[in-house]
C-alpha cells in the first residue's frame, strides 16, 4: 500500500530541484521509451555527499523520485549513499505503483553515475580501522560468477561492489551484454540485495579508445585481436584499482577463474573455466592487489553457492560474446564503426589462383575452416589474409602446420628458461614449447617459440600465453 502523502511531499516540495552545487559532478540519465530523464548532481568532500541537486524532464514521478534521492544522500557517507537504489527511493516515496516504478529506476541510475564520477575524482575514504580489518572492492557484472565472488568477499570481511558501463549501442542486446546500462542496473540490484554498497563507473570513452578502436584497427590490418586481454590489462582493471584507492579498499576481487602463486597468475582449479589467458597482460603490481575468490571452485559449485544464497542469477547463462558484439555480428559492427569497412575480395589458393569471393578479409581468422564459401573436394583452411590486397588465402591443413611461432611486444616476468608451455588461443590446451636463446625477464621486441609438435593455425594478433607448468610467466602477441 502506498503512502500518498510522502509522494505528494516530494512532488510539491521537491528537494534540490534546479540546484547544482559548486564543484558538483553532474550526470544525465534516461530518455528511451518512458521519456523520463533525470540530471543529478553530487558534491563530495571525499568521504560524504556534502550536497546534491537535480533537474528532471517527464512525468511527475520522475521529479518526486529525484527529490527522494537527494533527500536520501545529502549528508550521507559515500558508502551509505551507494546503498541507495530504486527500492530505497520508492520507499522514501511511500511506495510506488508499477506504473511509476520506472521513475525510481531512472533517478537511481542518474544518482549512481554521478556518485561514481564524484568518487573517481575526489574520493578519499580511509580504510577500515582495527587490526586485520580491510575493505575489498568487488567487480560485479550481474552474472553468477561475479555475484558469488561478491558473496564470498562479503563473508570474509567488508566488501563494496562496482560495475562498469563500457559500451552503449542501440544494436546490442542488453540481456546478453555484461557492460550495458541494463547490466549495470541488474548488478546494482544484486549488490543491494546482498547488503553491499554499489558504485557505477562510466568508462565508455576509455573503452572505445583503449579497446574498441584497437580492435577495429587490428582487424583492418589483417590481425585477429584479443580485445579482452587489452581491456583487462590496461583499461578495466587499472581503472578499478584506482577507484579502490579512492574508497580505501586494499584489494580488488573479480569473478575470474584464476589463482595467484609466487606473485604470478596460476591456472584455475577448473580447467574448463580457467581465464588466466585473458588476464595474462596484467602488470605484476596490479596482480599483487587482486583477489580471485573462484579460483579453487568448479562451476557447478559456484552455481550451488548462488542457489543456496537465494541469488536469482544462480542459473543465468554465461555470456559468450564480446560485450560490444552482444546481439550483433562482427561484420555489422565493423561496417558501422570501422573507418575501413569490410568489402568483397578474392579467396585464393597458395599459388594465387582465384577460388571464390569473400565479404571482407576482416571476417576471417587464420586456421578457420567453416564458412569459407568455396567448394573443394578436400577440407580447406584459412592460411593467411592480406589487408593490402584484401585477399584470403586458403589451403589444406598441412600448410598451416608450424613448429615455430614468433611473438612481438613480449613481456617476461621470469627468465625465459622457465617456459615449458604456451597457450595460443583462449579455448585451446597449452602446448609443450620453449623460448629460443633463454631470454632474461623483462620486455622483448620479439621472441621465437619452438613447439614440441607442429600446431595448425597460430593466428597473428592472438595472445601467446607463456607458461611454466600452471604459472603464467609471460605473454606476447603472435606475429607473422
Amino acid at each position: 500500500m502506498t503512502d500518498i502523502l510522502a509522494f505528494e511531499h516530494h512532488l510539491t516540495s521537491p528537494q534540490g530541484e534546479g540546484h547544482t552545487p559548486s564543484d558538483a559532478f553532474t550526470v544525465t540519465f534516461g530518455g528511451g521509451e518512458c521519456c523520463d530523464e533525470v540530471t543529478f548532481s553530487v558534491q563530495t568532500d571525499g568521504t560524504r555527499v556534502t550536497d546534491a541537486g537535480f533537474s528532471a524532464n517527464g512525468c511527475g514521478a520522475s521529479h518526486a523520485a529525484a527529490s527522494a534521492a537527494v533527500t536520501l544522500v545529502r549528508g550521507a557517507g559515500l558508502l551509505d549513499a551507494a546503498r541507495v537504489g530504486a527500492e530505497e527511493i520508492a520507499d522514501e516515496l511511500g511506495g510506488l505503483s508499477s506504473a511509476k516504478r520506472h521513475a525510481a529506476a531512472v533517478a537511481a541510475d542518474a544518482l549512481a553515475r554521478a556518485l561514481g564520477a564524484a568518487v573517481r575524482a575526489r574520493g578519499s575514504l580511509p580504510g577500515p580501522a582495527g587490526p586485520g580489518s580491510s575493505r575489498t572492492l568487488v567487480a560485479m557484472s550481474g552474472g553468477v560468477d561475479s555475484s558469488v565472488a561478491a558473496l564470498l568477499c562479503a563473508r570474509d570481511g567488508e566488501a563494496v561492489a562496482i560495475t562498469l558501463e563500457l559500451w552503449s549501442d542501440t544494436e546490442n542486446d542488453a540481456a546478453q551484454s555484461c557492460c550495458s546500462s541494463s547490466a549495470v542496473s541488474q548488478a546494482r540490484a544484486l549488490a543491494h540485495r546482498m547488503g553491499l554498497p554499489h558504485f557505477t563507473l562510466d568508462l565508455r570513452d576509455e573503452f572505445r579508445h583503449g579497446v574498441v578502436e584497437p580492435f577495429i584497427e587490428a582487424y583492418g590490418a589483417g590481425d585477429t585481436p584479443n580485445p579482452c586481454v587489452g581491456c583487462n590489462g590496461h583499461v578495466r582493471l587499472d581503472a578499478m584499482l584506482e577507484f579502490a584507492d579512492r574508497l580505501g579498499c586494499a584489494t580488488l576481487a573479480t569473478g575470474h577463474y584464476a589463482r595467484v602463486q609466487e606473485g604470478l597468475l596460476r591456472t584455475a582449479a577448473d580447467p574448463a573455466k580457467d581465464q588466466t589467458y585473458m588476464l595474462a597482460a596484467l602488470a605484476p603490481e596490479s596482480l599483487a592487489r587482486m583477489r580471485f575468490p573462484l579460483g579453487d571452485y568448479e562451476k557447478p559449485q559456484v552455481r550451488k553457492l548462488a542457489a543456496d544464497a537465494g541469488l536469482p542469477v544462480a542459473s543465468k547463462a554465461d555470456s559468450q560474446d564480446l560485450c560490444f558484439l552482444a546481439g550483433t555480428t562482427r561484420a555489422r559492427f565493423l561496417q558501422r564503426h570501422g573507418a575501413d569497412a569490410p568489402r568483397p575480395g578474392a579467396v585464393v589458393d597458395p599459388d594465387g589462383n582465384v577460388l571464390g569471393a569473400h565479404g571482407g578479409h576482416q571476417l576471417y581468422t587464420v586456421g578457420q575452416r567453416k564458412g569459407l564459401g568455396v567448394y573443394s573436394t578436400e577440407p580447406l583452411y584459412v592460411l593467411d589474409k592480406s589487408a593490402d590486397s584484401n585477399r584470403v588465402v586458403v589451403g589444406p591443413r598441412e600448410r598451416l602446420l608450424t613448429d615455430r611461432v614468433k611473438v612481438r611486444a613480449a613481456r617476461l616476468h621470469r627468465e625465459g628458461a622457465r617456459i615449458d608451455r604456451v597457450k595460443l588461443r583462449y579455448r585451446s590446451n597449452p602446448l609443450p614449447a620453449r623460448v629460443c636463446d633463454s631470454p632474461p625477464a623483462g620486455h622483448h621486441r620479439e621472441l621465437l617459440l619452438e613447439l614440441a609438435e607442429p600446431v595448425a593455425g597460430a593466428a597473428p594478433g592472438q595472445l601467446a600465453c607463456l607458461m611454466d607448468g600452471e604459472l603464467i610467466v609471460g605473454w606476447g602477441t603472435i606475429s607473422r
